[in-house]
């Protein structure tokens, strides 16, 4: 049944930018350069 929308829709994508939530002197960018991420990248690239 087609007519107006009767609920809001969130966008369908989206920009996220870690760099914009992390601050400069968090600690986890001293332990990125650390760690291998692939074995992470490979298991969420079906999401």
């Amino acid at each position: 049944m087609m007519g107006p929308r009767q609920v809001a829709q969130g966008a369908l994508f989206y920009e996220f930018s870690i760099d914009g939530f992390v601050p400069q002197d968090h600690p986890v960018r001293g332990i990125d350069r650390f760690l291998d991420q692939k074995d992470v990248r490979s298991l969420l690239a079906p999401f």
